[in-house]
């Protein structure tokens, strides 16, 4: 069931989602859960609420568009506002599920650098706006696993054995499989492009198949490791901050082989509360909200203007730079997510990807 809250500006209180929307007192905001969720809740919610008198439903979901195209398709849009991947902010639009957002009205940075200049280079697609840059990495136990090199780690069964973590999902493990197999980050999505890539990927994928627990939802990977059901597992890099300098998990991320994305705001078509959801996600993208998020999570902010506003995590103590995925050092064999591959493969690789679970 998902997860509906209203945050107040004094209080938490569970309510309809229905209701309070037809009131025109709240909107609807959906995002990934957890610690992701949380940090979103802090830098943006709270605020926007005390500002505005509004309130917030936030639910949770697991990504893709299929939820959205439900609501758009059945005229029955209950969702104002949604938390998406690059590849499904640009198929939602190209689509027709996703209003158009005037990016010349989002606000400029402090030094009044318009935000189409300020956001990162791509960033801004016809019918979203990026919040954060975030990576999939895999991580480990330190307290259990010791030597840990690279990528090629993951999928090596007889040096580090024992369960292994994948989303489920082909988007990052296609792309680490190919890279784990010697193919070079530049040339990764070439590969992938041809059958013979795509057959190569999950081949590699087959040497780990055995051994692998598939997980969902964002905040699956750390329970993964803190009960012990895996020895390695992919992971959104944030969400093994948070557990490691948040609750005091010994986890370790492997930049090695990141695969960088974008999450985006985008507003559904026909969601009704436009005008409000318009309203927060100009206020949550401007250069403050964004480095106010950054000290919940260790994800980089997607505006320019928000690098040197970033600081510390909320413990007051731990440099919040050096976990970021932009980082230089973290950036050394990355690869940028491409979108658009994503965009026009996604269905495909989804029936291959599925079929490969089956079998």
């Amino acid at each position: 069931m998902k997860l509906k809250l209203a945050l107040g500006a004094a209080a938490i209180a569970a309510f309809s989602a229905g209701a309070a929307n037809a009131a025109g007192h709240s909107i609807t905001v959906v995002s990934w859960g957890g610690a992701y969720t949380k940090s979103q809740v802090e830098a943006y919610h709270k605020p926007w609420i005390a500002k505005t008198g509004k309130q917030i439903v936030s639910e949770d979901y697991n990504g893709g568009m299929a939820e959205v195209k439900a609501q758009v398709e059945a005229g029955n849009v209950t969702w104002d506002l949604v938390d998406v991947e690059m590849s499904d902010a640009v198929r939602g639009c190209d689509e027709g599920l996703l209003e158009p957002i005037d990016h010349s009205a989002l606000p400029a940075a402090p030094d009044g650098t318009a935000a189409v200049d300020d956001f990162i280079a791509g960033s801004l697609p016809e019918c979203a706006v990026a919040n954060i840059v975030w990576s999939t990495i895999f991580a480990y136990d330190t307290s259990k696993t010791k030597g840990v090199v690279g990528l090629n780690d993951f999928f090596d069964l007889a040096k580090f054995p024992g369960k292994r973590g994948l989303r489920k999902n082909p988007k990052a493990n296609l792309e680490m499989a190919l890279i784990a197999d010697g193919v070079p980050t530049a040339e990764v999505y070439d590969v992938l492009s041809t059958p013979e890539g795509v057959d190569r990927a999950f081949a590699k994928l087959d040497t780990i198949k055995d051994q692998v627990v598939f997980w969902e939802a964002g905040a699956q990977p750390p329970q993964l490791l803190a009960d012990g059901e895996v020895v390695m597992t992919t992971a959104y890099n944030g969400r093994i901050f948070n557990a490691a300098a948040g609750e005091g998990k010994p986890f370790a991320v492997n930049w090695d082989g990141q695969i960088l994305d974008f999450d985006l705001w985008v507003i559904p078509k026909g969601a009704p509360n436009k005008e409000a959801a318009l309203d927060f996600l100009a206020f949550s993208t401007d250069t403050q909200r964004l480095a106010d998020q950054a000290s919940w999570i260790s994800y980089g902010p997607a505006r320019k203007s928000s690098g040197p506003l970033v600081g510390l995590f909320n413990d007051g103590k731990t440099e919040m730079a050096p976990h970021m995925p932009t980082a230089a050092t973290n950036l050394e064999t990355a690869l940028v997510n491409n979108f658009e591959f994503w965009a026009d493969n996604q269905d495909e690789l989804n029936e291959r990807f599925n079929a490969w679970l089956a079998n």
